[in-house]
């Protein structure tokens, strides 16, 4: 068990690392607020319709479940990695199986909350956000620009 938290440990320091270095070559002239730490946000775009349309940052709990998923696990909730259906066709069309959802905690939640991540491919080759039950998604950026 301690083997695992070390692996998703060290999966966490390798994305952080990765989005300091995306976000620092992707910032515009505006600079951060005074005492944010822009290294420990992801951005992401929103993504609506096949299209790209504006950018947000990711939240801290849910840079530690891409952690998660990209470690392959352990998971904190019994429904991460099932079949996301995509039923409202929001996402992209793909096979079914290909994308799967992921809870993000919400702080002061008594349930799952809202908050998600769905990955699409296996492994995983793209990632959505999603803060209003899959309502809205934004499709994460990785650092490679894909």
């Amino acid at each position: 068990m301690t083997r695992d938290w070390i692996r998703v440990a060290l999966v966490a320091a390798v994305i952080a690392l990765a989005v300091g270095t995306w976000t620092q070559r992707t910032q515009t002239a505006s600079k951060p607020a005074a005492g944010s730490d822009s290294s420990r946000s992801v951005h992401i775009e929103s993504y609506a319709n096949g299209k790209p349309a504006a950018r947000t940052a990711l939240p801290p709990e849910a840079v530690a479940t891409l952690a998660e998923i990209v470690a392959g696990g352990p998971f904190r909730h019994a429904r991460d990695g099932t079949e996301f259906m995509n039923r409202e066709l929001r996402l992209p069309r793909r096979p079914r199986g290909y994308y799967r959802e992921y809870t993000v905690d919400t702080p002061g939640a008594s349930d799952r909350g809202a908050r998600r991540i769905v990955a699409g491919g296996d492994p995983p080759e793209v990632y959505y956000y999603t803060d209003d039950h899959y309502g809205t998604f934004r499709r994460v950026e990785a650092a490679d620009g894909r």
